[in-house]
């Protein structure tokens, strides 16, 4: 069994809603980015406590637990190793506007596990959230595909519930696609 299927059979048996994000959900919506390790989002709490993890550490994964202080715009991150190297990360989430994404996740199958991945409209929020070049350069893809215009106007509805710095990167993106075009 995969380390993503362990992880995510877990979260499932514990009632914990969540979604695959990063560079595997933009791959299952078209967007191609090489990287080793797998995203999960949850916004549980009850993920950063030992002992929902337990049964996988004694079939020999790694997990470590990092927990966000009160600045930190998340609550934590548990990250999962197996012994032949697979990677898994749960970004553990705080925000209200988070949950949303979570009930809207596609449900899908991905390295043999079916999992809820997140619309690429919540995937380009979760990215404006970060903030990062290399999520400008993600959502940049993402307008891209064919339902980009679809994606904008999701997005737009949701940017009021998003911190400032959000919207102001969502205009830097949108002014450098229409300066490019």
């Amino acid at each position: 069994m995969s380390l993503l299927i362990d992880v995510t059979g877990l979260l499932r048996r514990a009632d914990i809603p969540h979604a695959v994000i990063g560079a595997a959900a933009l791959a299952v919506h078209g967007v191609a980015r090489a990287t080793a390790d797998l995203d999960l989002f949850a916004l549980d709490p009850a993920c950063l406590e030992q002992s929902l993890w337990s049964q996988l550490r004694s079939e020999s994964a790694a997990v470590e637990i990092r927990h966000g202080d009160t600045l930190d715009p998340l609550a934590g991150v548990v990250r999962f190793e197996s012994s032949d190297g697979d990677r898994v990360d749960l970004v553990v989430g705080r925000h209200a506007w988070q949950r949303e994404l979570l009930d809207r996740a596609l449900r899908t199958e991905l390295r043999g596990a079916p999992v809820p991945v997140v619309r690429a409209a919540d995937l380009v929020l979760l990215k404006l959230f970060a903030g990062g070049s290399q999520d400008a350069w993600d959502i940049d893809q993402l307008l891209d595909l064919d339902e980009g215009a679809a994606i904008v106007e999701r997005v737009e509805a949701a940017l009021p519930d998003l911190p400032d710095e959000c919207a102001a990167l969502w205009r830097r993106i949108l002014e450098q696609r229409e300066a490019s075009t």
